[in-house]
């Protein structure tokens, strides 16, 4: 009996969901476009043409400025080897008053870092002569040591002359030797790593 009083309340249920839609769809038309959207183009719209690094041949310091020295590098030496690395990429110094395809600049400063070192020791137990069997345990004890290290930090960044839109940044580091002599070997490695990316492919 309760299956047959549960069979026509879902028959009534589904007669009553046969009735008709009382919503009906009604949309406005759209309005015309403006007469301007005719001639309008929207840039906003479609992604920007990919940039064409080899039409770039000549570049100059920004504002006419070398980068600025530091107490641990003079700025001559920041911009020697900004100047190497950008010729070894077909880049050539303006030294006229011709316009530059690209302005550079450079940044140089010291920074400090920590670093962890983690060292395992192992540890044993002992070893019986007398019948020539081992025992013991056997495990390893993690030493992690913190430390501080100072780095020679460069960051190069290069601009578009014409648009003065920035084109491509980078930096790089390397350790600090702290001895005089090995300070322009630090400041090229920094250098070189940064400009090694150039031109992005």
């Amino acid at each position: 009996m309760k299956s047959r009083s549960g069979l026509l309340i879902i028959c009534l249920g589904l007669a009553a969901c046969q009735g008709s839609n009382p919503y009906v769809a009604t949309s406005r038309p759209l309005p015309p476009a403006p007469p301007q959207a005719a001639t309008t183009f929207d840039r906003s719209a479609y992604p920007a043409p990919a940039r064409d690094y080899g039409r770039y041949r000549s570049w100059a310091w920004l504002n006419g400025q070398l980068p600025p020295g530091t107490a641990w590098a003079d700025s001559a030496q920041v911009a020697e080897a900004v100047s190497n690395a950008l010729d070894q990429r077909g880049l050539r110094p303006l030294h006229d008053n011709r316009p530059a395809d690209l302005f550079v600049s450079a940044d140089l400063r010291l920074e400090t870092r920590l670093r962890q070192v983690r060292d395992d020791y192992y540890g044993g137990g002992g070893y019986n002569r007398c019948c020539g069997s081992g025992y013991g345990m056997y495990n390893t004890v993690p030493i992690v040591r913190t430390y501080q290290e100072q780095v020679v930090v460069v960051r190069v960044d290069l601009f578009d002359a014409q648009s003065g839109q920035p084109v491509w940044s980078a930096s790089a580091e390397t350790s600090n030797q702290g001895k005089q002599s090995a300070r322009a070997d630090a400041i090229r490695e920094a250098v070189e790593k940064a400009m090694s990316a150039y031109p992005p492919g």
